[in-house]
């Protein structure tokens, strides 16, 4: 059952099938327009044939021609159209007639009858003036006709009829013509269909056999370009030049690899943390000089010029100064925690006063970014832990979002919860900001310490440096999750930490 659902999947086969079940639409059609317009179109010609019949006799009888034998040339008009002609001078006085059965069954029909009945019946197929043509049946014989009743310009009534029977044997001969030519035709496009479609859909099959072989990096088949000049045989070039790129850059790719192995297996751990440490502190120093930096133009420019909001911008200039000389030592510590060898100093304090106390000292940068800032925390948020590490947490979470807060229906907004979960005894701190979301690929790469795809670092790009490398590690050894969602309109960071008894 499968294969015979994969096959009626194949190009091959649906071009079959279309291309029949074309044709029988086309065949299906001729045939409701033959029921529907053959008929109709027949009765339109006979109605003509007719009305030009009584135009001829009664141009004869209006100007005569006496060479003419006149009983003749009807009898030869009758002859010639197929139709039977009678012609009275008055109800009961014949002039003409061109055969007896019509005399009797239509000879004693007054036409001033004829066109008081049913005037307006379906059957009627033109009136005018003194001349009406319509369809009768010969109740004996049971035969259809067309017959017209009219007064000529000398007064003479004038019948003509013209069988109709034939119109429906005339129908379902063509129907059945029709079909017949139609399975004839189905018979042959079918064999054409197939020789087609396996002409078309060779080469396309040959490049899909290319191609899953390519995803299984074997580049040994190349495909047959062939004389026409086609898409397909374009597409079968642009094919066998990407292969050979791709062969030849994963060969240079694997040499590259394996010298680069040779490296790293020749590098000491030394080095490693060395470098690393290095790389540490060039980025994590980016944030306490942003700060000072801000505080020290505030000075510089008298933003607030009272002695309380100076020497306040001072003390902050000079905690973060003590801070940067703490944080080159915790990032050497932080080598220690990524080996096992860190012990955190824990105590018990209020989450809700460090979140608060991170908010004052970024909120400098929030004013330059003309970002709004909203905290929602439950209440006595006391936890056990290292207040250092779980500050640089919160730092790193909101200066991420300072940084990369766009704006979403007009305004930047970065919003900080802090809610307990009773089930868990947890308490879940989250930092979200209006922007780009992150890539799903990057979702879990940008935990680590070195990822990055270029220089830039920033979020939209899937870099995140040592900053989320320092979180996954605190949160790591106090074994509470952590992590990032993509939230309509923007990105929300999270941690979860263990709750305590009050302090």
């Amino acid at each position: 059952m499968k294969k015979i659902r994969e096959r009626f999947k194949s190009v091959r086969v649906r071009l079959f099938f279309t291309l029949c079940t074309v044709i029988i639409i086309v065949i299906l059609f001729l045939i409701l327009i033959n029921n529907i317009v053959l008929e109709t179109f027949y009765l339109y010609s006979k109605t003509n044939t007719i009305k030009s019949l009584y135009e001829k006799i009664n141009m004869y009888y209006k100007n005569p021609d006496g060479d003419i034998n006149l009983e003749e040339e009807l009898k030869n008009i009758a002859i010639k159209n197929n139709i039977d002609i009678l012609i009275k001078q008055n109800d009961d006085m014949i002039v003409v007639t061109t055969d007896k059965e019509f005399l009797g069954s239509i000879g004693k029909i007054s036409v001033s009858n004829i066109f008081n009945s049913k005037s307006n019946s379906k059957d009627v197929l033109y009136s005018r003036n003194q001349m009406i043509i319509r369809r009768l049946q010969d109740e004996k014989s049971n035969i259809k006709y067309i017959v017209l009743f009219a007064t000529l310009d000398n007064n003479y009534k004038l019948y003509i009829r013209i069988p109709i029977s034939s119109i429906e044997e005339s129908v379902q001969i063509s129907n059945n013509l029709l079909l017949f030519i139609g399975g004839i035709v189905i018979f042959i496009s079918g064999i054409l269909a197939s020789f087609i479609s396996r002409k078309f859909t060779e080469p396309i099959l040959e490049l899909n056999n290319i191609a899953n072989k390519m995803a299984k990096l074997d580049f040994s088949q190349k495909y047959r370009i062939k004389d026409t000049e086609d898409e397909i045989n374009d597409l079968g070039k642009s094919i066998n030049t990407m292969s050979d790129k791709l062969e030849k850059t994963i060969k240079q790719l694997r040499g590259t690899n394996i010298e680069l192995e040779k490296d790293i297996e020749e590098k000491s751990k030394i080095d490693e943390m060395r470098k690393q440490f290095i790389s540490d502190v060039s980025h994590e120093l980016k944030t306490p000089i942003a700060l000072i930096q801000g505080y020290a133009e505030g000075l510089v420019e008298n933003v607030n010029s009272d002695e309380e909001s100076r020497k306040f911008y001072a003390e902050v200039i000079l905690d973060e100064t003590n801070k940067m000389d703490i944080l080159v030592k915790q990032l050497l510590e932080l080598m220690k925690l990524e080996y096992g060898k860190r012990e955190f100093n824990n105590k018990k304090f209020d989450l809700q006063e460090l979140i608060n106390e991170v908010i004052r000292r970024c909120n400098v940068m929030i004013e330059e970014n003309n970002i709004n800032i909203e905290l929602h925390s439950d209440d006595n948020l006391c936890v056990y832990a290292d207040d250092f590490y779980i500050e640089q947490v919160i730092t790193n979470y909101l200066t991420n979002a300072i940084k990369h807060a766009k704006e979403v229906n007009g305004k930047k907004q970065i919003v900080i919860n802090a809610r307990v979960n009773e089930k868990t005894n947890k308490v879940k701190v989250s930092v979200y900001n209006t922007g780009d979301n992150i890539n799903q690929e990057d979702l879990d790469r940008i935990w680590g310490r070195f990822y990055k795809i270029d220089s830039s670092r920033n979020r939209n790009n899937g870099g995140s440096g040592i900053g989320l490398a320092l979180v996954k590690a605190i949160m790591n050894n106090y074994r509470n999750s952590y992590g990032v969602e993509n939230k309509d309109g923007g990105v929300e960071f999270f941690f979860e930490m263990d709750l305590c008894e009050d302090l």
